[in-house]
C-alpha cells in the first residue's frame, strides 16, 4: 500500500512524538484489518455456490460504495476533467481487481489467490527501489527480492494435473490491478484532498455493478444466508480494513505498516484452511513464504529517509 510523503514540520514532529504511545493500538488495528480482510473474503466465498463470485463482488461493491460516500463525502460537482480521469480509472481497477480476485479464490483457493495478488504491490516496490536506489547493497537486495518472488511464483504455478491456469491468471490479473491501484491513488492523492478520490471511485464501481449484480441475483436468487455472507464480505473485506488502515497509519510508520501487511498471504492461507478447508501443500507454503519474505525485504529497502514522514493514506481496498 502506497502513501504519499511530504517534508516534516515542527507540528509533524510533535504529532509523531505524541503518537508513539499509540503504536500498540496501531499494531492492534493492523492485525484487526488483516484478519478482517481475509475473514471477509473467506465468508464471501461461502456464498459462491449460490450466487457465484460475481454476485458476491456486486454486493460487496454496493456496501463499500455506500460507506465510502458517507465517509469520504466527495464533492463530485467540483471535480474537473483532470480529476475525473484517474477517478474513473480507479473505479475500473476496483471492479476488475475484486472480481478477478474472488474468481481466483473460487478456482485456486484463498491462500494462493491472495499470494499472487501480492505480487502487485511487490512489483511497484521493486520498481521504485530500482529507479530510486543507486548501485550498491540496496540494489543487490532489490535483485534478491525479485529472485525470491520469481521462485515463489514458479512454485505456485508449477505444472500439476490439478493446476488451474485460469485461476492463476486471474490471480495475476488481480496483482496487476493492485499495482495500478497504487499508482492511481498516488495521482489522486496529489489532485484531490483526503479520500475524496477513492470515495468517488468506490461509488462509481458500485454503480457499474448495479445492473450486473441485479442480473446475477435474478438468475441465481440468493438465500438469506448467502446474502448475509456477501454483505459480511463487503463490511469485513472493505469497510473495516479501510477505516482500520486510516487509523493505524496515524499511529505507526508507513514502512512498519507495509511489513505487517506482508503477512496477509499467510493469514489468508491459514483462514482458507480453517474456514474453507483449502489446505496447502508443503511446496505451496514454501512459495507463500518466499513471496512474503520478498515483500518484507522490498518494503525495508524502499523505507523513506528519516527526515521524511509519511502522509495520510489515499487508499481503499
Amino acid at each position: 500500500m502506497a502513501t504519499p510523503t511530504r517534508e516534516p514540520s515542527s507540528t509533524d514532529t510533535d504529532t509523531a512524538s505524541a503518537d508513539r504511545p499509540g503504536r500498540g493500538a496501531g499494531v492492534a488495528l493492523m492485525l484487526g484489518s488483516a484478519l478482517s480482510s481475509q475473514s471477509g473474503a473467506a465468508i464471501g466465498a461461502l456464498a459462491f455456490p449460490v450466487i457465484g463470485p460475481v454476485g458476491v463482488v456486486a454486493v460487496r461493491q454496493w456496501v463499500a460504495g455506500l460507506v465510502m460516500l458517507a465517509v469520504g463525502r466527495p464533492r463530485l460537482r467540483a471535480f474537473t476533467r483532470r480529476e475525473w480521469w484517474p477517478v474513473l480509472g480507479l473505479a475500473g481497477v476496483f471492479a476488475t481487481m475484486n472480481v478477478s480476485l474472488y474468481t481466483a479464490i473460487d478456482r485456486i483457493g484463498l491462500g494462493l489467490a491472495v499470494t499472487l495478488e501480492f505480487l502487485g504491490p511487490l512489483g511497484v516496490a521493486l520498481l521504485g527501489a530500482r529507479t530510486a536506489t543507486p548501485a550498491g547493497p540496496r540494489r543487490r537486495v532489490t535483485l534478491g527480492c525479485a529472485v525470491l518472488a520469481g521462485a515463489g511464483v514458479v512454485l505456485l504455478t508449477r505444472p500439476r494435473p490439478s493446476t488451474d491456469y485460469l485461476g492463476v491468471g486471474l490471480g495475476l490479473l488481480a496483482a496487476l490491478c493492485w499495482a495500478s491501484y497504487i499508482l492511481l491513488n498516488r495521482t489522486l492523492g496529489r489532485r484531490l484532498p483526503g479520500v475524496q478520490g477513492s470515495a468517488a471511485a468506490g461509488a462509481a464501481s458500485g454503480l457499474v455493478y448495479l445492473p450486473v449484480g441485479i442480473a446475477v441475483l435474478i438468475a441465481h436468487p440468493p438465500t438469506p444466508a448467502a446474502l448475509a455472507c456477501a454483505v459480511s464480505a463487503g463490511l469485513l473485506a472493505s469497510v473495516v480494513p479501510f477505516l482500520s488502515d486510516l487509523l493505524a497509519l496515524r499511529r505507526v510508520p508507513a514502512h512498519s505498516f507495509g511489513i505487517f501487511m506482508s503477512a496477509s498471504p499467510v493469514l489468508a492461507a491459514a483462514i482458507g484452511a480453517l474456514v474453507l478447508g483449502q489446505a496447502l501443500a508443503a511446496l505451496d507454503w514454501l512459495a507463500v513464504g518466499l513471496i512474503v519474505t520478498a515483500n518484507t525485504a522490498a518494503v525495508l529497502v524502499t523505507r523513506p529517509p528519516r527526515r521524511t514522514i509519511a502522509g495520510r493514506p489515499q487508499t481503499f481496498l
